[in-house]
């Protein structure tokens, strides 16, 4: 059976300015892909718009209507949405429960589940309507494994894992794939911002890059349509991860 074709299909992809949204973004455009980014801050959206040479549409993905605003727009300019890439994510304050406020612990959970299911509940009546299209959640290996300080971030994500698996049973008898995408250590801001970020460049080279990660997501797009990965776990060998 030949691969789907990324070649004119029509992309979301949120937290598109920096990071793994961006390099999501980039590889999609390379493939062909008409992509549309989003994220809060205009400047810096508009920014990696230019550089990338893709659409923008400045959202908060914790709020329904910009969602709606955002699919709308699409819809209204391409006339369809083939894939969405749910990457928009934050740690918030990644601290020991103890620490955290109330008004942490709604936006961690706002910013990385309740974001993600907002926009697949706006898009998925369109791919059930096409018959096809395809849907990547990007978790993170809290998912999995515990750490202090992550409680809540880790629930989000875990949340977001087991919110995906039941949306592929779901969305699958109409020909639309769901995948969890699970990255660990990246070469990103998130990582800077924990001040996890090594100071040897050789190690940052090691880590996974905004673009390797692009290109796992084009991937799981490109697999022939009658064929999912309904979770995907990706680990950089430099990273030791004790198990819980």
């Amino acid at each position: 059976m030949p691969q789907t074709s990324l070649d004119d299909a029509v992309a979301i992809v949120t937290g598109g300015s920096v990071g793994y949204g961006h390099g999501i973004a980039r590889v999609l455009r390379d493939r062909g892909a008409r992509v549309w980014i989003t994220a809060r801050r205009p400047d810096r959206l508009q920014a990696a718009a230019e550089e990338l040479g893709v659409n923008a549409v400045a959202a908060d993905v914790t709020v329904p209507a910009d969602w709606d605003r955002v699919v709308q727009t699409v819809v209204a300019d391409a006339g369809r949405v083939d894939v969405l890439v749910n990457n928009a994510g934050a740690g918030v304050n990644i601290a020991p429960l103890a620490e955290l406020s109330d008004e942490d612990i709604a936006r961690c959970l706002a910013t990385n589940l309740t974001g993600a299911i907002y926009g697949c509940r706006r898009v998925a009546p369109l791919l059930q309507a096409q018959g096809s299209g395809t849907i990547i959640n990007i978790s993170s290996i809290c998912d999995q494994q515990a750490w202090p300080g992550f409680s809540v971030y880790g629930a989000a994500k875990a949340g977001l894992l087991a919110f995906s698996r039941h949306l592929y049973v779901e969305m699958r008898g109409h020909g639309v794939r769901v995948t969890c995408l699970t990255p660990s250590w990246g070469n990103t801001e998130f990582s800077a911002a924990l001040g996890w970020e090594p100071g040897e460049e050789q190690t940052r080279r090691r880590m996974t890059q905004p673009d390797e990660l692009g290109e796992i997501v084009a991937h799981v797009c490109e697999l022939p349509a009658h064929l999912v990965m309904p979770t995907v776990t990706v680990l950089p060998l430099v990273q030791e991860i004790v198990p819980f």
